[in-house]
């Protein structure tokens, strides 16, 4: 990360030398999205039909060496219009600063705002840096998400009416019941990916955020609250209360989350917590699966419970183009209302638009519902030190395979976060 990020802010030492003359009736937009990729050649026709403005779109997958080329064609002056930075708000910043992200806060605000209002405030969220923020960016948004995702539970209908359950369960009790009346005829409870460790962070960040709510949560990011707090004891009980109601489908803790998909899909587990992506792949493995979306059922009814979420993909436009007027106008033509509609359709990925919901897929749409109420690591003030977060992650592991108990991990979790906080001082 260090040799990226010094990369990017060496880039360029002479902002005002411009890139080679372009083409003022082509905008040129460069992807990695393979899945997407026919959707917006069939939209960039469409454009040029009606505008009489040709958009180029290259594609260049995989993510990683998209990412190298976007990198190397900075060095080189010759980053196209419109494309996408896939790594960490610190290097969106740097590119920021070398003048190769366009501020866009004028073109949201023109006409009353009427762009930034069309879509979800907190898929802006991701391109937009508040006042007071760390990087000492100028406040305001530097990209358009093209669509957007969270991350919810889901339940399949004709599993859990065979148990005898008529809807789904809405308290966390009644979750663990369902989960045990599922056991009784033989089918597994929930299902995720999380062999990936982000994906159970994911899941005990919402526990988290609705237990002891969300100013606790970051106070312990920032060492006032330790791990041994009983919040955090409930928190980690969850893991120990879903065990115990043997409410996981075995092997959870490796499982990669394709593999997790696709027993959700050929329905050997009931529940899944997945995010709005895994539709598409749903759809690809049972077109039949018959399904709905419910947020994860909340422990503390005077908190929220939050899910993550925010821009699944996002664009900005190159501040050194000399078509930065086309490109603008291009992606403002490119969120609207109907061609967010033809992108649901075509992807199965949430439109970014609001006004797109209703003429999308039931399933998507309820996914979009619960826009509000995400939240993601990329937009908190404060993030967890990363051995810390590891060990708190694999405490959770040992958790579910019997193999710790709460208040064990939580005093693990409490020594390393000591440590590093000890290391962290003579540092300074």
């Amino acid at each position: 990360m260090k040799n990226v990020l010094a990369l990017v802010l060496c880039l360029f030492t002479c902002i005002g030398c411009g890139q080679p003359k372009q083409d003022a009736n082509t905008v040129t937009l460069w992807h990695w999205m393979t899945d997407r990729n026919d959707a917006f050649q069939a939209l960039a026709a469409k454009y040029e039909e009606e505008t009489g403005i040709k958009v180029q779109i290259d594609l260049y997958p995989p993510s990683d060496a998209y990412t190298q080329r976007i990198i190397a064609s900075a060095q080189a002056r010759v980053l196209p219009d419109i494309y996408g930075i896939l790594d960490k708000k610190q290097v969106f910043a740097s590119f920021i600063e070398s003048g190769f992200v366009a501020d866009l806060t004028e073109d949201f605000a023109a006409n009353d705002g009427e762009w930034e209002k069309a879509l979800f405030a907190k898929a802006l969220d991701v391109n937009r840096f508040k006042e007071g923020n760390i990087y000492n960016i100028k406040p305001g948004i530097y990209g358009a998400p093209i669509d957007v995702t969270n991350i919810q539970m889901l339940y399949n209908k004709k599993l859990l009416a065979k148990a005898g359950i008529d809807k789904a369960p809405q308290t966390f009790d009644e979750f663990l019941a369902a989960a045990q009346a599922l056991n009784r005829i033989g089918v597994a409870g929930l299902v995720s990916g999380w062999g990936e460790l982000w994906m159970a962070d994911c899941f005990a960040s919402n526990y988290a955020f609705n237990i002891m709510g969300e100013e606790k949560v970051m106070a312990t990011f920032r060492g006032e609250v330790p791990y041994t707090d009983p919040d955090w004891i409930a928190v980690f009980n969850v893991f120990k209360r879903m065990a115990d109601a043997k409410a996981f489908a075995p092997g959870i803790v490796t499982k990669p989350n394709k593999d997790a998909e696709q027993s959700f899909a050929l329905e050997r587990s009931a529940f899944s917590f997945n995010g709005s992506w895994g539709v598409n792949a749903y759809h690809g493995m049972n077109p039949d699966l018959d399904y709905g979306v419910m947020m994860p059922p909340a422990i503390n009814p005077d908190n929220p419970m939050y899910i993550w979420g925010g821009a699944g993909s996002s664009f900005v436009i190159n501040g050194a183009s000399q078509n930065k007027d086309q490109a603008v106008a291009f992606l403002k033509w490119f969120t609207a209302r109907d061609q967010q509609v033809f992108l649901a359709q075509e992807t199965k990925n949430l439109p970014s638009n609001r006004k797109a919901l209703s003429k999308i897929p039931e399933v998507l749409s309820d996914y979009a519902k619960a826009m509000d109420n995400t939240t993601h690591p990329t937009i908190w003030k404060y993030n967890e030190h990363p051995l810390v977060a590891e060990t708190y992650l694999k405490g959770i592991q040992s958790i579910i395979i019997g193999e710790k108990t709460p208040e064990q991990v939580a005093g693990e979790v409490q020594a390393v976060k000591e440590r590093e906080m000890a290391k962290a001082e003579k540092r300074k």
